[in-house]
């Protein structure tokens, strides 16, 4: 037996790798090759765009100018989001408030720690 895993769409095993992910020829569903959530120990690891970890609490900063839904006001690069918080089950992103906007919910990617 291959060590490539079966979709977990439609559970078939005609996978292949593709990169960093993998891929079903039979429905074209493509996933990553390593676990999207990693974890340490048993809980999840937030990373910011330099790979560094993240806990609630911290102080992250924007590396690019953001539009935000529901607000005329963007936020600028190097504004500081103070005192974070991990958004439970999801690695990709964080909720925050900045100065001036309230209740943001941020990608990481779109982030460094301060």
């Amino acid at each position: 037996m291959s060590e490539i895993p079966a979709c977990p769409l439609c559970a078939m095993e005609n996978t292949y790798p593709d990169g960093a992910n993998y891929v079903c020829a039979d429905c074209g569903h493509e996933w990553p090759t390593v676990a999207a959530a990693e974890t340490e120990g048993g809980t999840m690891v937030v990373r910011d765009v330099n790979g560094n970890t993240l806990a609630s609490g911290d102080s992250v900063t924007v590396i690019k100018d953001l539009k935000v839904k529901g607000s005329s006001i963007p936020l600028k690069q190097g504004t500081v989001i103070r005192n974070i918080r991990l958004v439970d089950g999801d690695t990709e992103h964080i909720e925050g408030n900045s100065d001036k906007i309230k209740g943001l919910v941020l990608k990481v990617c779109f982030l460094k720690k301060a």
